[in-house]
């Protein structure tokens, strides 16, 4: 099987100024390596936290960037006008703009809207929607208490102990690119979509 081309990777992340500095310059860190390897930025549009650190530190480096922001949050995430961005009229529409736009995903720390896609995305290649590469950035076991709500909902049975191999985790971000890029392409129909008695 040949190896999908990866071109653009969407970035997850908090919207929040008031997130730990040392996530902000890991954001930065990642939208940076994201442009010296060649590879589009794609991102919620926002200027504000994370997304907006990544989004300005890519820019910067020469990346390409696309933002994707719904019309109701243009002024609380603060749209940044150095870079292309595409105005839809709903999160739903934001996130599946985001999907399609992208060749791999990854989810730095962040709250509700960034639990809600990465969980929204792992379902989608649970149930083999997408073959997309998705890479959690775990910065001081930042995502440990998901991956421990995902384990219990294997030693209920509720889903098949492969499940945990439709992701990667790092605690580095020079180690998250490699990581898509070495994550082999799924889905794992057989194994995956069988019903757990």
């Amino acid at each position: 099987m040949s190896t999908p081309t990866l071109d653009s990777v969407c970035v997850y992340c908090g919207s929040s100024d008031a997130a730990d500095p040392s996530w902000l310059s890991a954001a930065s860190e990642l939208g940076a390596a994201l442009a010296a390897n060649g590879l589009r930025l794609v991102y919620g549009g926002g200027g504000v936290g994370l997304m907006g650190a990544c989004a300005r530190a890519a820019h910067g480096a020469g990346g390409r960037v696309l933002g994707v922001m719904p019309r109701f949050l243009v002024s609380r995430e603060i749209v940044l006008d150095d870079v292309p961005t595409v105005i839809v009229e709903s999160m739903h529409e934001r996130k599946i703009r985001m999907f399609e736009e992208a060749d791999a995903f990854v989810v730095l720390p962040g709250a509700i809207g960034t639990l809600e896609e990465a969980v929204e995305l792992l379902s989608w290649r649970r149930l083999a929607l997408h073959s997309k590469p998705i890479v959690f950035y775990n910065p001081g076991d930042f995502w440990a208490p998901l991956f421990a709500l995902f384990q219990h909902f294997i030693d209920s049975k509720l889903v098949p102990p492969e499940f945990t191999s439709c992701w990667r985790t790092t605690d580095r971000i020079a180690e998250v690119i490699p990581e898509l890029r070495a994550m082999p392409p799924g889905p794992m129909v057989d194994a995956v979509m069988r019903v757990v008695a």
